[in-house]
């Protein structure tokens, strides 16, 4: 009995091993492993590959953004130069045009002769119309436009004028404002395409259906220099 129970002892101590199989490396599993191993590597490489592309492209993005921002920068300098500029100029050919108009109005005031005959005749009828209305396209007794009123003026001598304010621009011999006389047409605007017209009445005054809030007034030459002369008398 002691020899079993020392036997069973013995065995009892005895540790308990357990075999686990590998699994034979063979050329298939090899080829997979080699396989799994550079798809892994190419994945990775995939990876870094986009990541550099998407940090170049983030990179060019910034870099457009800024050129764009400083062309459009550039520009709006250009334009505000040029906008100045052409401001500069404007005002400094408003002022030549205001002096040489003021310098011609200035002469003509001295250059006035005395109304007599068919000239008399013009300014007495236009004098006879002050305070008559302004309407446009009226051709009297009691209201006119602007050349109408010139029109009216001349034919009470017998001179058939245009209707029009830019075609009695055109009439006659062109006259130079500083030497204006009493019954020369004066004309605003460009000759042949003048907007306006009155009639030099001498002393530097001019009579004219201005507008409707004047009507048929008598003006000073120097608070609205004409653009030029004719004279059909």
């Amino acid at each position: 009995m002691a020899a079993a129970g020392a036997s069973a002892s013995a065995s009892a101590a005895e540790p308990v091993t357990q075999t686990i199989e590998l699994p034979t490396l063979t050329a298939d599993l090899s080829a997979q492993v080699a396989q799994s191993a550079a798809a892994t590597q190419q994945t990775a490489a995939n990876y870094e590959l986009r990541a550099e592309r998407d940090a170049a492209a983030a990179k060019a993005a910034a870099e457009a953004k800024k050129d764009l921002a400083a062309a459009k920068k550039a520009e709006a300098k250009k334009k505000a130069a040029e906008a100045a500029r052409k401001a500069a100029a404007e005002r400094a050919t408003r002022s030549a045009e205001r002096t040489t108009l003021s310098a011609s109005a200035s002469t003509s005031t001295s250059v006035s002769a005395p109304a007599s005959g068919s000239v008399a005749t013009v300014i007495a009828f236009l004098k006879a119309q002050v305070g008559d209305a302004y309407v446009m396209g009226a051709t009297g007794p009691n209201a006119w436009d602007c050349s109408s009123l010139v029109q009216a003026a001349y034919k009470q001598v017998g001179v058939d004028l245009p209707r029009v304010s830019q075609d009695q621009s055109m009439a006659g011999t062109d006259v130079p404002l500083s030497s204006v006389q009493v019954g020369d047409i004066l004309y605003w605007g460009g000759k042949g395409s003048a907007y306006h017209v009155g009639v030099y009445i001498g002393n530097g005054q001019y009579l004219d259906a201005a507008n409707p809030s004047k009507g048929v007034v008598i003006q000073d030459l120097s608070g609205y220099p004409a653009s030029g002369a004719v004279r059909v008398l």
